[in-house]
């Protein structure tokens, strides 16, 4: 086992994802070691927003990797294994999930985990990644303004062990780090883009030109997201180019 072979536990941290790197950087902690908190004050997401989490009621949690295999260029494939390993464990005790592009996981219309990946290149090589996971278990009343929390609690009614969550999430991202390791990046694109959230299906989005009618076609090997126009266009966009609109 990679992912899960060690795991640090805080009651408080300011944040995983600050916390990981300073310990790679200070110590010989392995790979796949898990930093996880009971309550982050300071917890980042995706566009520098703030992760709310009720205290000891979520997994809050920062893995470090040496993806060695992986150069700079294709490190979206990082991005993606994560996101359906939090998609398997999901699929543990509900039907369906999705991956809101990049890596926002999604039940229904509803936000249930964000991502946020940190990559450190060091030359042409990454040094060391630290995946941060923010995935909501129990907490039931989200007081931020953030537009669409839900828990998985929420989705099924049923209230969860954390540390139960916790082995079982590090067994489903192993596997697909072991994917990843194993180079069997076509079958990650393949399923990563099969659990697209609006793929295929006529949306509003908005752009630096305006609003538009498009859908979702793929995603390519940097990561960039093509979405085909109501006129028949096809677009590529990067990271916060594109906003999908409710």
């Amino acid at each position: 086992m990679i992912i899960g072979s060690k795991i640090i536990y805080y009651d408080h941290l300011p944040s995983t994802n600050s916390e990981a790197s300073r310990l790679f950087k200070e110590s010989a902690i392995p790979e796949g070691a898990i930093i996880c908190a009971g309550y982050q004050s300071a917890g980042r997401g995706q566009k520098d927003n703030k992760w709310e989490s009720e205290e000891n009621k979520n997994l809050l949690i920062s893995i470090i990797l040496i993806p060695e295999i992986i150069e700079p260029d294709l490190q979206f494939l990082i991005s993606e294994t994560i996101s359906l390993g939090i998609c398997d464990f999901l699929e543990r005790y509900i039907p369906v999930s999705s991956i809101k592009w990049p890596n926002d996981i999604y039940v229904n219309n509803d936000k249930i985990a964000g991502v946020l990946i940190e990559n450190f290149i060091m030359a042409d090589s990454i040094e060391y990644s630290i995946a941060g996971i923010g995935l909501n278990i129990n907490q039931e009343i989200f007081l931020s303004d953030a537009p669409n929390p839900v828990s998985l609690k929420m989705v099924s009614g049923v209230s969860y062990d954390i540390k139960e969550c916790l082995k079982q999430l590090s067994s489903d991202l192993d596997k697909r780090y072991k994917q990843l390791l194993s180079e069997d990046w076509n079958t990650i694109r393949s399923e990563y883009k099969s659990k697209l959230y609006q793929f295929g299906i006529w949306k509003e989005y908005l752009d630096g030109e305006g609003k538009f009618s498009g859908r979702i076609e793929s995603v390519d090997d940097v990561g960039n997201l093509t979405i085909t126009r109501s006129d028949r266009v096809s677009n590529s966009y990067g990271f916060k180019e594109v906003t999908f609109i409710p």
